[in-house]
């Protein structure tokens, strides 16, 4: 049996447990669906590059990209822009 040892909020430590572990159910459902999003993206991305391959265009717009690390940084900060550039580098490669 595990013991039920009260907290400075008046918690247990099993309620706390189990707490924690309904949060963590969620943050797995979080990323599940960030991943099924990400796969998503670099699907999409691959066939933007393939239609700029078939048509002679470039491999990449750069000011396409400057917009989509200025989103990430306005929402996420500088970690966020450097979110952005991952999903840049996952969908055309690096450089």
């Amino acid at each position: 049996m595990t013991p039920r040892t009260a907290t400075a909020t008046g918690t247990t430590d099993t309620d706390a447990a189990e707490r924690i572990g309904e949060l963590r159910v969620e943050i797995d459902a979080c990323d599940a669906e960030i991943i099924a999003l990400v796969q998503r993206r670099l699907a999409i991305s691959q066939q933007i590059g393939n239609v700029r391959a078939a048509t002679g265009g470039t491999r990449l717009n750069l000011s396409r990209e400057q917009q989509v690390l200025s989103r990430f940084r306005a929402a996420l900060g500088q970690d966020g822009a450097a979110l952005g550039m991952l999903l840049l580098r996952q969908g055309r490669g690096r450089l």
